[in-house]
This record gives structure tokens, C-alpha cells and sequence, in this order.
């Protein structure tokens, strides 16, 4: 039953955060930011934000600097959006999943040319 309301909290979560970022973040240093999941745990206290951010590894880590500064008005935010008794702690992380998947995309490319 914990897992379901946790998937359930993690999504509202991600939808708002979604929205929040695009919408009310002023802050230049957030590039293009895309969120790719939300891992809530059991007790609902810690969330675990996965992003993608379109750019360079600087604009990457402009962008993970500009959202930990914005942490508390995020947390706020999504306290005021979703009704909880405590609003879980935001930690963000680079989604690693994608460049994977285009790294293996570019290896079986290249193996293919080489065939031919």
C-alpha cells in the first residue's frame, strides 16, 4: 500500500515540479531542463528528482547549481500544491539513462558500418 501512495506522490510531484521550473524559476543559469522520473521513498521524505538538461557540462552544472539555490522555493512550492503532512527533501540528479542509451545507439551504428 506505501509503494502505491509513494508512486502516486512522486508523480504529482513531478507534474508540479514540471511546472514550477518552467514557469516560475527566473533564475538564467536553469537551461532547458527536462524531468525523467521522481523515486519517493517509502516514509515520503526524500525525493529523488532525475533530470536532462539540454547543453554542455557547464550549462549541466549551472543548471544543477541554479535549481539546489532554488531548492527552497521548490520545496515551498510543492508544499503549497500537494497536500502532505511534510513536504519530502528535493535532491536532484542527472538522468544518466539517455546519453547510455545514445552511447549503445552510436556503438551498434558504428558496428553496422563496418559491416557493410
Amino acid at each position: 500500500m506505501a509503494n502505491v501512495r509513494a508512486y502516486r506522490v512522486a508523480e504529482q510531484i513531478k507534474k508540479e515540479l514540471s511546472d514550477i521550473i518552467n514557469n516560475h524559476l527566473k533564475d538564467p543559469r536553469i537551461g532547458f531542463v527536462t524531468i525523467t522520473g521522481v523515486d519517493v521513498t517509502g516514509d515520503l521524505q526524500q525525493a529523488t528528482v532525475y533530470i536532462t538538461v539540454l547543453g554542455d557540462d557547464e550549462k549541466k552544472d549551472e543548471t544543477l547549481n541554479g535549481l539546489s539555490k532554488a531548492k527552497g522555493f521548490i520545496r515551498s512550492e510543492i508544499g503549497k500544491r500537494i497536500r502532505l503532512r511534510k513536504t519530502p527533501d528535493i535532491n536532484f540528479k542527472f538522468d544518466q539513462s539517455i546519453e547510455y542509451g545514445n552511447r549503445i545507439n552510436r556503438l551498434l551504428h558504428d558496428l553496422n558500418d563496418d559491416e557493410d
